[in-house]
């Protein structure tokens, strides 16, 4: 039994399971967990009161997968769930709890994504399935024993299930099932027609409730900002340079997001580095050492490798990846406004995951308000603050003791003293930035992802199956001689900018060297060709296919 996970261990969970906790930071479980997880495992149904925030997921996640045989290629779970977004939610943590047991596979089935992926995910062995009821009820329309295999049921959110009218679907899906099958049903309320699913289709249920404990962060300002995921470094770094930090802890869900982001931040003048559960003990301590002493500001962490880290001078927590739960983020945060102090929060949020932000608002009963990108003037003043801040404290004795230097230097150079001090000021700043058109240039973010509508679309990139408007990154400016292209093709279709170097250099006959920068976006591709013969390269690459599908390259009118 390991330290991290021996209240888990004592419930009688599957050591893979255990394994998978630990790698998260789980380390004790929550009321609903412990109550919840041995009636599941004994194989009893449940009926569990409680409401989102509590960690129910788990509750049911952990002791279900406990329970799958792995060696059997079938479905043996259903989730069912009122929403797309919280389908998705529980079929993440369901991947992220399996990811020690081999063989376990995850389906999330629900509607405005294509049927037959879908269908074939299930018909392949996938042992969860995570579903919508009207989307799984259309599956079981093409195939009506797509759940003749499945041992253990839940109905997760089941008052929300109802309210959106699923009540007709609900029993098409039991009517497909065994009924030897094991069902748990959670809801945050029990009214009479809950009750009656309970009654009908629950053999002596037993009854599990848990009231959802109000968390409070005092001292602690706590901001959001929507963010398309693709953005997430370029916004971490814009917002440091306003954020009037002393250290920070940055946390984010992988190891490898660890590296990229404190080198992202080390290539800026930061002083960071990496907190993840491969560094050594010793190293480990060796960073906190640091993180104390100043000689670092910034350590971008997992939640597993965070704990225990209580060092006074960090001032703030950004939580880059939104945590897998409200009680990791009211973790996360309190490690600022510590010995007395104020501290501030901010939690990147994309699109998809403003339900857990409302969870998170709900469980901790405190608003998280909007802050919205600094815009290149709030950075160039934050420039100019921070350069005046260090440049003070020198100001009252420089003269005494380096005007003679001063006199000598403008003598033997043959300038004034205005233009030594603008040359040295170059010099400290090590070509920063500092007046607002090349502020501009280097801040390419688009509007935020709360923008009006009209705006998105003027601006945005219409994409997705839902009509999602993603932002459009200004493209970066051109080399002389060349001609910027656009082509339909871009991250949704499977495409890379070496599919299209190679398609291009192949079917062009260009060198290397003629073509210049590829810019990869969601739903297009920007290509730097060569002006001259454009025409000319147009033609020849006109039945060129990439992935399959036509790339039809045109000029890109820059309006």
């Amino acid at each position: 039994m390991t330290q991290e996970t021996g209240g888990f261990a004592a419930l009688g969970l599957h050591p893979n399971i255990l394994a998978a906790l630990t790698a998260v930071g789980y380390e004790e479980p929550s009321p609903i967990q412990s109550q919840a997880i041995p009636v599941i495992l004994a194989g009893h149904d449940m009926i569990g009161q409680a409401q989102t925030g509590t960690g129910k997921t788990a509750a049911f996640a952990l002791p279900l997968l406990s329970k799958i045989d792995p060696a059997k290629r079938e479905p043996q779970v259903l989730i069912l769930a009122p929403t797309r977004e919280l389908a998705l939610q529980v079929a993440t943590a369901f991947e992220t709890y399996s990811k020690q047991m081999p063989g376990v596979n995850v389906v999330a089935v629900y509607g405005g994504a294509p049927m037959g992926p879908q269908l074939k995910a299930i018909r392949q062995g996938a042992q969860v399935i995570v579903a919508t009821p009207g989307r799984l009820v259309d599956h079981l329309r093409r195939d009506e024993k797509v759940l003749s295999t499945i041992q253990h049921l839940v109905l997760d959110e089941a008052d929300e299930m109802l309210k959106l009218g699923f009540m007709d679907d609900l029993e098409i899906i039991f009517e497909a099932m065994p009924e030897s099958r094991q069902s748990v049903l959670f809801s945050a309320t029990l009214p009479h027609s809950i009750r009656a699913i309970a009654e009908k289709h629950l053999r002596e249920p037993q009854h599990v409730k848990i009231a959802a404990k109000t968390q409070t962060v005092s001292r602690i300002e706590q901001a959001h900002l929507m963010i398309h995921a693709d953005q997430k470094i370029n916004a971490v770094t814009r917002l440091l340079e306003v954020e009037d930090f002393d250290a920070l802890i940055a946390f984010v869900r992988t190891k490898q997001a660890t590296l990229d982001l404190a080198a992202a931040l080390e290539a800026k003048g930061y002083k960071a580095a990496a907190l993840n559960g491969d560094i050594a003990q010793n190293q480990r301590e060796r960073v906190i050492d640091s993180l104390k002493d100043g000689r670092l500001d910034i350590v971008v962490a997992t939640d597993v490798a965070a704990r225990g880290i209580d060092v006074p001078r960090i001032t703030h927590v950004f939580n880059v990846d939104m945590p897998y739960d409200p009680e990791s983020y009211v973790h996360r945060i309190g490690r600022t406004g510590r010995a007395g102090r104020e501290g501030r929060a901010l939690l990147l949020v994309t699109p998809r995951e403003r339900r857990m932000l409302q969870v998170i608002e709900r469980v901790t009963g405190q608003k998280v308000g909007e802050v919205k990108l600094p815009n290149a003037q709030q950075v160039l003043d934050a420039r100019i603050k921070k350069l005046t801040s260090s440049l003070a404290p020198l100001v009252a004795d420089a003269e005494a003791s380096h005007g003679d230097l001063l006199d000598r230097l403008t003598a033997d150079i043959g300038c004034s003293p205005r233009a030594l001090a603008a040359a040295l000021l170059k010099k400290a700043t090590n070509g920063q930035a500092l007046d607002l058109a090349s502020v501009e240039r280097e801040q390419p973010l688009v509007p935020s992802v709360g923008a009006p509508r009209e705006r998105r679309e003027r601006d945005g990139e219409r994409s997705g199956e839902r009509g999602e408007y993603r932002e459009r990154r200004a493209p970066l400016p051109l080399t002389e001689g060349r001609v910027r292209c656009r082509t339909a093709l871009g991250t949704r279709d499977g495409i890379a900018a070496k599919n299209l170097l190679g398609a291009i250099l192949n079917e062009g006959g260009l060198a290397r060297e003629a073509i210049g920068r590829i810019q990869i976006r969601e739903t297009f591709s920007l290509v730097e060709l060569p002006e001259d013969g454009l025409d000319r390269l147009l033609g020849k690459l006109k039945d060129t296919r990439v992935a399959g599908k036509a790339l039809k390259l045109r000029r890109y009118r820059e309006d």
